[in-house]
Order: C-alpha cells, then sequence, then structure tokens
C-alpha cells in the first residue's frame, strides 16, 4: 500500500504509481440542463401574463383606437330608379282558355277576372295546340309588348303561370289555364304582389 493511501482504504481507491482515485461522484449534467430550461420557461411566462395584466388594465386603449379609425359609416341603400309603371287592369283584355278536363274552368275564371277589374275577351276551350298540353297552372301568351307590363300584373293573380309571346300584333293577352290550376291567388295577394312590382329594387350597396 503506498503511503498516499489513506487508512483504511484500499481496493480501487488505493493509489498505485501516478494514477489517483476520483473521490466524489461526477455531476449530472442532464439535471443542470433541465434546471436551466425550467427556469427559461418560468421567466417566460411570467413576461407574458405581465403583459396580459397591463393590457387588461389599460383597456387595450390602442387597438380600439385603431378600430375606430378604420370605421366606416355604411351607406343607406338607394333606390334602383323610378317605380315600374304598370297598367290598370282594365286596360288589359284577358282571353281565358281551358286546357284541362275540367269543364266551365275558362268561364268561372274569366267572371272572377272580370270582378277584379279585368276586360275579358274572348272565353272557351284552348286551341289543339295548348289543350291538355299545359302541365303547370298556365301560360300566358302575348305579344313581345306585352311583356312589359300585361304580363306582370295578369302573373299577379295566379302563381306559377310560364310566359310566352307570338306574332301577334295586337295588345290582349291570353290565360290558359293549366292541368294544375285550382284558383286564383286571394285579391289581397294580388294586391301585394303588384304593390312589389311597382316599388323600385334598392341597388346593393358595398360593404363597409
Amino acid at each position: 500500500m503506498s503511503m498516499l493511501t489513506p487508512p483504511g482504504m484500499g481496493g480501487k481507491y488505493r493509489i498505485k504509481g501516478d494514477a489517483y482515485p476520483r473521490m466524489r461522484r461526477p455531476r449530472k449534467r442532464g439535471r443542470l440542463v433541465l434546471a436551466l430550461v425550467g427556469a427559461v420557461v418560468a421567466l417566460g411566462l411570467i413576461g407574458w401574463g405581465t403583459i396580459q395584466l397591463i393590457d387588461v388594465f389599460g383597456g387595450g386603449g390602442g387597438k380600439a383606437k385603431a378600430s375606430a379609425g378604420h370605421q366606416k359609416d355604411c351607406p343607406s341603400p338607394v333606390a334602383s330608379g323610378p317605380p315600374q309603371a304598370l297598367p290598370k287592369p282594365a286596360q288589359i283584355t284577358v282571353n281565358v282558355y281551358n286546357a284541362t278536363p275540367r269543364g266551365g274552368l275558362a268561364k268561372s275564371v274569366a267572371d272572377e277576372l272580370k270582378k277584379r277589374g279585368f276586360a275579358i275577351g274572348k272565353v272557351g276551350n284552348a286551341p289543339a295546340e295548348y289543350d291538355k298540353k299545359v302541365p303547370g297552372n298556365g301560360v300566358l301568351l302575348g305579344a313581345p309588348a306585352a311583356t312589359h307590363g300585361p304580363f306582370s300584373v295578369l302573373g299577379a293573380q295566379l302563381k306559377g303561370a310560364a310566359q310566352k309571346t307570338d306574332k301577334r300584333d295586337t295588345p290582349d293577352v291570353d290565360l290558359i289555364l293549366g292541368t294544375t290550376f285550382a284558383d286564383l291567388n286571394t285579391p289581397k295577394d294580388a294586391d301585394t304582389a303588384l304593390a312589389a312590382l311597382a316599388k323600385p329594387a334598392p341597388a346593393p350597396s358595398g360593404k363597409c
């Protein structure tokens, strides 16, 4: 045993030649790194919390002012044009034709339209090209000029009527009743539809 070996120690702690034993365990670097990372995270959370508290108690004045600076007043919708001029029912002559198998339908409808102020022309069965060949509620048939008013006024009296034009040069309009026709709109519903047609549609406005 060497003279440098403490009493009672031998084995691997015995000093031999110029080799000296390590008297303490090596430091664990992993724990030190974890401690440093934990400290950094804690400091970051403390800083973030401080900023949030300042923003809350400060009322977020900067953001509010920025939003107020970019806010715009939305313009009110404006009318796209003058009210549509519609003819009076008395100015429209209607020929009522029945394209269904039900007898007397054309006459009953013509009588009701007459009560509502329309001038009544011919009443009877539909021509062969339309007889039992109108699948919907009806067809409005007239000259191209009829699309600018008479079709709108007469179409308000029943729902779902198709519109077609022909080569006639007279102002009268044909109402050909189809297989699903049940009844005319109520006078109140017809007046509401006409009032909506007479009002100009508001022009769409851009986003604020």
